[in-house]
């Protein structure tokens, strides 16, 4: 299975995971949604930051899902991932009062800079942050 993670341009995150800084991708839902349950060690994630093309890809190798997130589950999986995410910066707090409900840790490994694409995601939504396919093929833009 393939994924498309879209980052946050402003935080530099796709910096962060090549140069091995952030080796943990996350996702904070309060619904139910890809990539919680769907992922899985072996899957691969294309990168890209918002707004350019997909530049860096990456093997999965282990995910781990919570569900149920409670102040002190919240405390818990900061307090032993954050550096890893990049979260250093972030206020718990501020994290906590969103209540998030589902939460994908995604440790990736093999991270490697590929000629980059551009991708069409008509039909997926205009502020979808990740997607995932059987085959990247199937988000390139066609010429």
């Amino acid at each position: 299975m393939h994924h498309l993670a879209i980052l946050d341009k402003k935080r530099k995150l796709l910096q962060k995971i090549i140069s091995g800084e952030k080796s943990i991708e996350s996702r904070w839902y309060k619904l139910k949604k890809t990539p919680y349950g769907v992922i899985k060690a072996g899957d691969t994630i294309y990168f890209k930051d918002s707004g350019e093309p997909v530049a860096v890809k990456a093997s999965v190798e282990k995910v781990l899902f919570f569900s149920d997130i409670t102040k002190e589950k919240y405390k818990d999986i900061i307090g032993k991932y954050a550096e890893k995410i990049c979260l250093q910066n972030r206020n718990s707090e501020d994290y906590v009062k969103q209540k998030y409900n589902y939460v994908t840790l995604i440790f990736i490994k093999d991270v490697q800079e590929i000629t980059p694409f551009e991708i069409n995601k008509k039909g997926y939504g205009l502020m979808t942050a990740w997607i995932t396919v059987e085959n990247i093929e199937k988000l390139k833009k066609k010429d």
